[in-house]
């Protein structure tokens, strides 16, 4: 039987493992580096400021000059455009810059594209984007102001169809990691659920949220049968692994952590993974 701390200490490790959206079929991202080690991919921009030219400046800093060259490019021609052709240059700009996961900066054009053609698609993008730049970033400056932007981007979306599952997921989500009473987060996403039993984003937050709160039980059920019944992905057989790990029940984590690398087939998930198996293994 485990001791309370160290139940703690798996539960941060396991968690702050899988970054960004959970829901990116992408496997980039999916794992943070430890301090020591070497990443293939620059680390989220730590901007002091949130507006578009100081993000992007910050960013810009962690990739390589000639990407830093071409940004300069894409970002004049975008202070120079107006209209459709503006919001257009916003899409790429930050679709270029989440290839990079650089999310912050991503995030802030995606809600110049929202504030210029406001539809729930483009909010809910943007949305997305900023709980990705939440989820990345451990500036404690910039993620506050990440999940408040996350949080008006869904609220529009709501405004303009109350009925978007994806809105409320992301609502729901939003809430949960602050923006109001947890509860209330938790019954959105469930009400999600209830109303499409097959949607994949809020029955990952669900089991989530499971783990972080200690409900192992709970989380290994819903990762469970979102694996046999919606999507087995990387991420959802990491998480059941996490919470198999927890209860002590290590043959069945090992299973779990091994079919998360099967289906990752990213290196540095499957270092991180050998090492976990080996341990568990002991």
């Amino acid at each position: 039987m485990k001791s309370p701390r160290t139940t703690q200490i798996v539960i941060i490790a396991g968690i702050v493992l899988l970054v960004g959206f959970l829901f990116s079929q992408d496997i980039k991202g999916l794992v943070k580096p430890k301090e020591d080690a070497v990443s293939a991919m620059p680390t989220e921009a730590q901007a002091p400021g949130l507006s578009l030219l100081e993000a992007s400046a910050t960013a810009k800093n962690l990739i390589s000059n000639a990407a830093a060259k071409e940004f300069t490019s894409l970002e004049t021609a975008y202070q120079k455009a107006s209209g459709e052709e503006k919001i257009n240059q916003a899409k790429v700009l930050a679709q270029k810059w989440d290839d990079l996961e650089q999310a912050i900066p991503s995030a802030l054009y995606l809600e110049e594209v929202a504030n210029g053609q406001a539809n729930l698609t483009n909010w809910v993008k943007a949305g997305d984007r900023f709980l990705k730049a939440f989820d990345n970033t451990q500036d404690s400056i910039a993620k506050p102001i990440m999940l408040q932007k996350a949080n008006h981007a869904f609220g529009e979306a709501i405004a303009i169809d109350s009925t978007s599952l994806d809105a409320k997921t992301g609502m729901g989500v939003v809430i949960v990691n602050g923006a109001g009473a947890p509860m209330e987060g938790i019954a959105m996403l469930l009400d999600v659920v209830k109303k499409d039993p097959k949607n994949f984003k809020a029955n990952m937050n669900l089991g989530m949220f499971a783990i972080k709160s200690g409900q192992f039980d709970k989380a290994i059920t819903r990762f469970e049968d979102i694996i046999k019944n919606i999507k087995a992905t990387p991420d959802s057989y990491f998480y059941l692994a996490t919470a198999y790990e927890n209860l002590g029940k290590n043959k069945e984590a090992i299973d779990a952590y091994l079919q998360s690398k099967k289906l990752a087939a990213n290196p540095t998930l499957s270092s991180f993974i050998d090492k976990k198996v080996a341990e568990l293994k002991k």
